[in-house]
């Protein structure tokens, strides 16, 4: 034993060329060579000089009341002590590992102290092995020494060293290697399984390296070891995936929210919006994709099935493998599988995704991985195509950022505090307070973050009694039971007080530029109509129930679905319109005006006055070609508002039964009745008239020779065969005429009208004839057996 005691005090004393002399209480740097004392990693050495004691501290100065991590030992003669770093030896390193077997590094450096007591020299020195350490303490002379090492308040080991002779040396090595876990100290080789119910186990090496299995920081232990994933994912503007981190929505797309891969064919959709500005998005719909269907979880706790709307209550009802429930906090969607739960929450405004199952399930969507790009999660074919559009707006200045800060504050505050170590809430202020700097704490705003944090608490079985009423806020779904269109959202009239559906800041943009209540009207050939904006009606404060057109029996008709309000009249019921024309426009008009409308120089009420109009062009020409042999001709036409066919027919008898057909022999002065008809004109607004027709032998209608039938809407009366059966009364012409031949030029004949349609309302469409005998004919033709019958028209309209 003699020899390794030399072989120690040569290599303390050779090596110690650099010594710093201690002579106060110091903080000495080991960071060169830092001990692992029992598990704990230091770099720093405290030193404290007392009448009793010297003391070497890692962690701070030595306290009675709170010792920490200490070397204590008696105290020396003077206060002095030498301090030095020694660089490993492969003989000491060997040497103490043959005295200490259990230390499996190698030696890489050692801290030396040395000190006086009484009349002892004292040698401390610190080993460094990496993950382990040792100690060593060496005595001088005769006389007791006592080394205790505590580690938190916890003795791990006592060393004392007495009735040494005065000319002998004496030493002891220490293996303080360790691992700390959860304020216990373990000794290398170590293995210590916990209680079963928290799942966890700990094992200290053999090179005190710690080694920990539990469940992961989203999972719980259901017992038996048994580890079960159980995390919960919050949606409202901002998004507070399973891992606390906080993810904002700009745009108004369609997202990815949640999907897991052990479930494929499930995938939960959010849908947002904006509200009152333009620049910040909220949640505006849940979509859930089981198996190809789509269940629609949207604003008032209306649910839709592809597009059936569903009645649902307290009592679960089975959907497509979907449990769905309803009550007066929300709609809940649950789904649920052998080892795995899934339930979606959704009140109109925050939706909560929570899932329940065996360790190791992922999570994907903005719920779940935080580092994809809302790009990669964005789902276009769901979006509209300008929903990815940012705007801007100014300040809203009436916002108190400090009142909103001390608001969302409160969820650090009794009674949400008990929930803290469980919920973060530091995710929910941050959304809270970023939300509601920028957008005022309306519609139920002022609540939403602390209402989503308490149903968060409340999964995890924290009741939080009372925060209703320290908070003000009710714990019922806002505007649950009220659907507004797509184009509106439900928000308070004031607040805390009634509510309605408003429109939508971007919505109703369009609208205020041009400072209008609706869209531009809507003129078709025997109609108009107006529609206005229901929302925007009630935001300017009118009852769209009070107004009415200018015959006070026609009033608006509301849309249950998009609450637009129309206005309209047609032929059937003009509602008052005043029809007007001239050569080139034919003009309606009509005025929405309230019930209380007056014209009077002053009035008391408010007066709602709204002019409308259609203005049709009048309509062109067309030319076709008839032949009577070809039974009818049949032309579409469309001009302006008009549309219709004209279809132009030829008959042997007056009641027009007899149709001429390919086969029908056709005599010179053979009376022929024509027929010019029309289909799609309303003959309630317009009367067809056929203002003036005449033939020719050529197809052209200005060619010569030409006889005229009709002239100013009237039977020509030098033509006596030629009688007027019906023009201008109705939406059809009926005249006839005798047949006859050119005796000039080619045999063929080519019969050309002019039509026009004339609006009825305040016109007398049916020409003025004289009744003066027909008395001639033109000269220009005669009768001819012989003759071919063909027959060309053309019309103006």
């Amino acid at each position: 034993m003699l020899c390794p005691l030399l072989f120690l005090s040569a290599f303390i004393l050779l090596a110690g060329a650099q010594k710093q002399t201690i002579t106060k209480s110091s903080v000495l740097n080991i960071s060169s060579c830092p001990i692992t004392y029992y598990g704990q990693k230091y770099e720093q050495l405290y030193v404290n000089f007392t009448r009793q004691k010297i003391v070497f501290c890692f962690d701070h100065f030595y306290n009675p009341e709170n010792k920490g991590d200490c070397i204590v030992g008696s105290s020396p003669n003077t206060m002095t002590a030498d301090f030095d770093i020694i660089q490993a030896d492969s003989f000491l390193d060997q040497w103490i590992r043959k005295k200490i077997q259990t230390i499996q590094n190698s030696l890489r450096c050692s801290v030396q102290i040395t000190t006086q007591v009484r009349k002892s020299m004292i040698t401390l020195a610190l080993f460094n092995f990496g993950t382990e350490a040792a100690l060593s303490l060496e005595a001088y002379t005769i006389g007791p020494v006592i080394y205790t090492g505590q580690v938190s308040k916890v003795v791990i080991d006592k060393v004392e060293v007495n009735n040494i002779l005065e000319s002998y040396q004496t030493d002891d090595i220490l293996d303080i290697s360790g691992c700390r876990h959860s304020g216990t100290v373990y000794k290398p080789g170590t293995v210590v399984n916990s209680n079963p119910q928290i799942c966890s186990s700990v094992t200290c090496s053999e090179t005190a390296t710690l080694q920990t299995s539990g469940c992961g920081p989203l999972e719980h232990c259901q017992g038996n070891d048994i580890c079960m994933l159980d995390t919960t994912c919050t949606v409202t503007g901002p998004i507070i995936d399973v891992h606390g981190q906080i993810n904002s929505i700009q745009d108004r797309c369609a997202y990815s929210l949640f999907s897991t891969p052990s479930l494929p064919d499930f995938q939960v959709q959010g849908n947002f919006d904006d509200r009152r500005r333009k620049d910040v998005s909220f949640l505006d719909s849940v979509t859930l994709r089981v198996d190809g269907h789509d269940i629609h979880l949207e604003q008032g706790g209306r649910v839709q099935l592809n597009d059936s709307t569903l009645t649902l209550n307290s009592s679960s009802q089975l959907v497509h493998g979907v449990q769905l429930s309803k009550d007066q906090t929300g709609v809940t969607a649950k789904l649920s599988l052998s080892n795995l739960t899934i339930s979606v929450f959704f009140d109109g405004d925050t939706a909560q995704i929570r899932l329940e199952g065996p360790a190791g399930s992922s999570v994907e969507g903005l719920c779940g991985n935080s580092s994809r790009s809302l790009r990669d999660l964005r789902l276009s074919e769901y979006s509209s195509t300008s929903c990815e559009m940012q705007y801007s707006e100014t300040a809203d200045s009436t916002i108190n950022c400090t009142s909103v800060t001390e608001r969302c504050n409160l969820l650090k505050e009794a009674p949400f505090s008990s929930c803290n170590s469980d919920i973060d809430p530091e995710p929910y202020i941050t959304a809270c307070t970023d939300t509601l700097c920028k957008y005022p704490a309306v519609d139920g705003l002022n609540c939403q973050f602390l209402k989503a944090y308490a149903r968060a608490c409340s999964l995890h079985d924290h009741t939080l009694d009372g925060w209703t009423s320290k908070t003000g806020c009710s714990s019922e779904a806002f505007c649950q039971d009220r659907t507004c269109s797509d184009h509106e959202f439900c928000g308070e009239k004031t607040v805390g007080g009634d509510t309605r559906c408003f429109c939508r800041a971007i919505f109703a943009s369009k609208y205020q530029a041009n400072n209008s209540l609706g869209d531009p009207t809507v003129c078709k050939q025997n109609s108009a109509s107006l529609t206005l904006v229901g929302c925007l009606l009630e935001d300017k404060g009118i009852d769209y129930s009070t107004l009415h057109l200018k015959d006070p029996t026609c009033r608006g008709q509301v849309d249950e679905l998009t609450h637009m309000v129309t206005f309209s009249f047609n032929s059937s019921n003009s509602c008052g319109t005043e029809v007007t024309a001239n050569n080139s426009y034919i003009i309606y008009q009509n005025t929405i005006r309230s019930q209380n409308y007056s014209s009077d120089v002053i009035t008391r009420n408010d007066q709602v006055q709204i002019n409308f109009s259609c203005v049709h062009s009048q309509p062109n020409i067309n030319t076709a070609t008839f032949r009577i042999r070809d039974w009818s001709v049949a032309q579409h036409i469309t001009s302006g508002a008009w549309n219709y066919t004209l279809t132009i027919k030829a008959y042997t008898d007056a009641r027009r039964t007899q149709l001429v057909k390919w086969n029908t022999e056709l005599q010179l002065n053979q009376k022929i009745w024509m027929e010019l008809k029309t289909d799609g004109l309303d003959g309630n607004m317009v009367a067809l008239v056929s203002k003036s027709c005449w033939a020719t032998n050529k197809a052209s209608p200005t060619s010569t020779p030409r006889h005229d039938l009709i002239l100013n809407g009237c039977a020509n009366r030098a033509d006596r065969t030629v009688q007027v059966q019906e023009n201008g009364l109705g939406t059809s012409t009926y005249f006839s005429f005798n047949m006859f031949r050119f005796t000039v030029g080619s045999a063929d004949i080519f019969l050309h009208c002019q039509l026009h349609l004339c609006p009825k309302q305040g016109n007398n469409c049916i020409p003025t004839c004289s009744k003066a005998a027909r008395r001639y004919r033109s000269a220009s033709f005669t009768y001819e057996p012989e003759a071919p019958a063909f027959i060309s028209v053309s019309w103006t309209y």
